[in-house]
């Protein structure tokens, strides 16, 4: 007999079928009542056993956590909280879960602090809140694909190990196969990487946008949806390691198109989580409206989580100047009275989250696009404007959340790019292949970068990006 889903059951009207069922027990009451769960939904089924003719050493191993197979017939629900249940005829244990050691894990039938369930991250899908997460996370990855296929772009897979750093940041993973303490030396007396496995230094990536950007000069329109790396040493609710990007890169493409295309791109995929994934989000919601009833009410987000999902989808991003966005915070309350951790007391200041969330959050109260930031705090390759001040660069800020997608117009105009490399030492040598496409039919074209883990927090109203990627990589922290 097929096996169906507990997600195909609950919403089926057809009674009196025989069903083959597989999960994860959630709860057994009574020597009676066994709510089951499958992962295809946050919701249970209950399955109801005739525990009178049923061996009674069967029934002891019906336990919190143990994988059953339970056949039998689909019927009304006589109970409140389902429509249907099945009743049982067989049981058949697939794998036992030993009380005592359940009792010592987030299987347990209790409420766990989020840090107790980050530390058996391998059991913690199995708890409502992660499930629904990871159900969450997978519905937006495939809105992400479906969003660029739809609109003519390609996906294009860049190098995971790189000889670029496309941030200038200088914060990179090393990719090396010599042995520690081993490695040879030069006549200066530095690590010969000449000598390494790909003959250079290499990194693990930060970005795929330099190569997407090659890629979209010949493609037209492109996309990335990959694994990016950070060597940064910061503990705190909005930093990975190891996080997923979304860099699409499209020719052609100015500044305002490139605002309009971010725009659109987040307000589809969360229309997309908003239609498919209903029982998820109401969970979420309900649990979101409860953590923010204990922050003081200061703190606490004016919109419930779907409320806020939906203010999105329906409203227009307010676009703002970074000159007009320094106005505004030099002018704001917080700044006066010296609130801001970093106050803001001249053009050029680099924004900080505090600065962004303020004007989300307080001033404008929708999701803002700063753009035209000072060019000496953004990257080399953004387009410079004719006041040679500024970058055509910009930021998409969401509430709770800060910057959520940072892009550009890239600078298309070799004589200028290279100028800006060499104001900040950048080798041509290294990046020739890049200068290349300004040589060959170099056109206006934009992109941007999307953090993914950012996007599935502010969906699943989560606090701590952590709780968002099933294995975080964290500073001092690379478990499981």
């Amino acid at each position: 007999m097929k096996t169906s889903s507990v997600k195909e059951l609950l919403s089926s009207d057809k009674f009196l079928q025989e069903v083959t069922v597989k999960g994860w027990v959630k709860a057994f009451r009574s020597k009676r009542f066994i709510a089951l769960n499958d992962g295809s939904t946050i919701k249970n089924i209950q399955c109801v056993v005739d525990f009178e003719n049923t061996d009674d050493n069967l029934l002891k191993r019906i336990t919190t956590g143990a994988a059953v197979c339970v056949k039998g017939t689909l019927v009304e629900s006589q109970g409140k909280g389902q429509n249907v249940e099945i009743q049982v005829s067989s049981v058949e244990i697939l794998g036992d879960a030993d009380p005592d050691e359940v009792s010592k894990t987030i299987l347990q039938p209790k409420k766990h602090s989020l840090e107790f369930l980050r530390q058996q991250a391998h059991l913690r899908v199995r708890t409502n809140t992660f499930s629904a997460i990871m159900r969450v996370r997978s519905a937006l990855s495939f809105a992400v694909h479906q969003y660029f296929q739809q609109n003519g772009f390609y996906y294009v897979n860049t190098p995971i190990i790189t000889g670029s750093d496309a941030e200038g940041a200088g914060e990179m993973f090393k990719v090396t196969n010599f042995e520690a303490n081993k490695a040879p030396l030069n006549e200066e007396g530095e690590i010969d990487y000449t000598q390494d496995f790909f003959g250079k230094q290499t990194n693990l990536t930060v970005s795929g946008q330099l190569e997407a950007e090659t890629y979209a000069m010949g493609l037209g329109k492109v996309y990335t949806f990959g694994p990016t790396f950070r060597a940064e040493n910061s503990n705190t609710t909005r930093h990975l390691a190891e996080f997923w990007m979304i860099e699409p890169e499209v020719a052609f493409n100015d500044l305002d198109a490139n605002m309009d295309l971010s725009e659109d791109f987040i307000k589809y995929v969360l229309k997309y989580v908003l239609d498919n994934c209903e029982d998820d989000l109401a969970f979420l919601n309900d649990r979101f409206a409860k953590e923010e009833e204990k922050k003081p009410k200061l703190e606490r987000s004016e919109m419930g989580l779907i409320e806020r999902l939906k203010f999105v989808v329906d409203n227009n991003f307010k676009r703002v100047s970074y000159t007009e966005a320094i106005d505004i915070l030099r002018n704001s309350k917080p700044n006066k009275k010296k609130k801001f951790q970093f106050p803001i007391d001249e053009w050029g200041a680099d924004l900080q989250s505090e600065h962004e969330r303020f004007l989300v959050e307080k001033h404008f109260k929708c999701p803002v696009i700063l753009f035209d930031y000072p060019a000496n705090i953004k990257a080399f390759y953004m387009r410079l404007n004719e006041d040679e001040k500024t970058v055509r660069a910009m930021d998409v800020l969401f509430p709770g959340i800060g910057e959520m997608v940072g892009g550009s117009q890239r600078e298309e105009r070799l004589d200028v790019l290279k100028e800006k490399m060499a104001a900040l030492d950048i080798d041509e040598k290294e990046l020739w292949w890049y200068l290349d496409t300004r040589k060959f039919g170099t056109a206006v074209h934009s992109g941007f970068g999307l953090g993914f883990e950012r996007l599935v927090l502010f969906t699943t109203g989560m606090s701590n990006i952590r709780d968002v990627i099933p294995f975080p990589r964290t500073p001092q922290n690379a478990e499981f």
